[in-house]
């Protein structure tokens, strides 16, 4: 296809989507079976249930379109799995493995939080806002996962990870465990401080 027009770059990135969604489904069981996290693994079978929905998004916004979902195989998400099955190969703690699953998972993530984000932007000026909104939803879905990861990285895996599940965290650990702590928590305490030095 000759991509001579904004509404084939378009189309283009629909298919692009289509096929990294299609790979996923395929990948993240494989995933979910490698966790240990309960967390985890909740987590990455909800997203799974997620995908299937975005998936079936994508479908409609190609029907609305007459367009085919056929494409060519989306090479970014191919190779961002590929690494993510690699280090399923590798022998490593659980708690580190749960830790690369996250940091895997991330990486695909970012990948399509950006591409919806452009296909998005492309309905919005081809006038589709149906589509848009569609695309939208999508986007936001796939900020949520990435910040649940964050959470679940955060709050138990890398701290387990970095202790080789021993429970007792390293003290460079626990400075980034409160580093790392919402800023909600942190607020009270910088406000506390600067009353008593009133």
């Amino acid at each position: 296809m000759q991509l001579d027009t904004l509404r084939k770059l378009y189309v283009h990135q629909l298919q692009d989507l289509y096929s990294a969604e299609k790979q996923i489904t395929r990948a993240l069981p494989k995933l979910i079976r490698a966790a240990t996290s309960d967390e985890l693994r909740a987590a990455l079978a909800d997203h799974l249930r997620v995908t299937e929905d975005q998936i079936r998004r994508l479908e409609r916004i190609f029907r609305s379109l007459g367009a085919s979902s056929k494409g060519k195989k989306c090479k970014g998400m191919e190779g961002l799995l590929e690494e993510g099955s690699e280090l399923l190969e590798e022998k490593a703690d659980p708690e580190v493995r749960d830790a690369g699953i996250i940091a895997a998972a991330q990486r695909v993530e970012h990948y399509e939080i950006s591409g919806y984000g452009t296909a998005r932007a492309y309905a919005e000026l081809l006038g589709d806002g149906d589509a848009a909104r569609l695309l939208d939803t999508s986007a936001d879905e796939e900020g949520e996962a990435d910040k649940i990861l964050t959470r679940i990285a955060q709050s138990a895996v890398n701290l387990s990870a970095a202790t080789g599940g021993l429970g007792e965290p390293t003290e460079p650990a626990r400075r980034a465990a409160r580093r790392r702590r919402p800023a909600a928590r942190r607020r009270p305490r910088a406000a506390a401080a600067k009353r008593k030095k009133k």
